[in-house]
């Protein structure tokens, strides 16, 4: 199966890849450069930002809400202004953003961290209906924030535990119960996204790959990057059958340089599977 490079662009830590399906239009975060990048009829376009940036879900044709070390904003894609919606820990110097993603039910669920992965300083939030609530806590490095087609399973990972977590969640997309072991060793987890069959796509830090799993947790098959530090993928494309991942260049070893040199750029792989229309957030 073929990876190609999807544009020029590397970026230092390539996350929160997001298909825009209204626009048919990729976007993309470089979390330590705190930039947002979009591709628009074959030209990159580029908005920079004055703190951490690294997901966002779609509202509408024109509008993000995308997730900052601080707080969670609107995203006018044609003005580039922002408008503020809630704080995000705020109060905490040592945090920032993470993995996020849209859920079934219009909510936003967001993964924060130490900004040096310090142990336990990071928690899982999800934003519904005006508010913003803890779900998850004393998380290391928050990943594979992602949600099953039937909207009754949530996943996430502690990329320190090489566990990728399941929880179960009620009828208005909160969870149920204590979180459920789903993956035991998922070789450094980071993003995750579900394809509309229920299995689970990760991208595995360190391993120039995504790893799928059966809903039963079961490894299907893995689909090889040019990049070793796979951070993201996420499905998109004219039939939702492309798989776009980014990957980053931090904490490279002499034997990964001598490799690739593409680390760090956002990778393209044709008719992987068939993924999910990604949700649209509801304000």
């Amino acid at each position: 199966m073929t990876c190609t490079v999807f544009c020029t662009t590397k970026s230092e830590l390539g996350e929160g890849p997001l298909w825009h399906p209204t626009r048919n239009q990729l976007f993309w975060f470089d979390i330590i450069g705190m930039r947002l990048h979009t591709m628009v009829e074959g030209e990159q376009k580029t908005w920079q930002f004055d703190e951490h940036v690294s997901a966002a879900g779609w509202v509408d044709h024109d509008t993000l809400l995308m997730a900052s070390e601080t707080s969670l904003s609107t995203f006018d894609i044609e003005t580039g202004d922002t408008e503020f919606v809630c704080a995000l820990e705020a109060d905490n110097d040592v945090t920032r953003s993470n993995d996020g993603r849209a859920d079934p039910f219009g909510g936003f669920w967001i993964g924060t961290m130490g900004k040096s992965a310090e142990a336990g300083a990071g928690a899982i939030y999800r934003y519904y209906e005006g508010t913003l609530r803890k779900i998850v806590n004393n998380i290391t490095i928050t990943n594979s924030i992602c949600f099953s087609p039937d909207g009754k399973l949530a996943y996430y990972a502690d990329t320190v535990t090489d566990k990728i977590m399941r929880l179960n969640l009620d009828e208005d997309g909160w969870p149920v119960g204590k979180a459920e072991l789903f993956i035991k060793e998922a070789n450094h987890p980071d993003g995750s996204v579900v394809d509309a069959e229920g299995n689970l796509w990760n991208a595995q830090w360190g391993s120039y790959r995504v790893a799928c799993y059966s809903p039963e947790g079961e490894v299907l098959r893995y689909v090889e990057v040019d990049g070793a530090q796979s951070s993201c993928p996420a499905f998109g494309g004219a039939d939702g059958t492309t798989m776009f991942v980014t990957t980053a260049q931090q904490n490279l070893s002499e034997d990964d340089l001598a490799k690739s040199d593409l680390h760090g750029h956002v990778f393209v792989i044709e008719n992987v599977a068939k993924g999910q229309k990604e949700h649209q957030v509801i304000l």
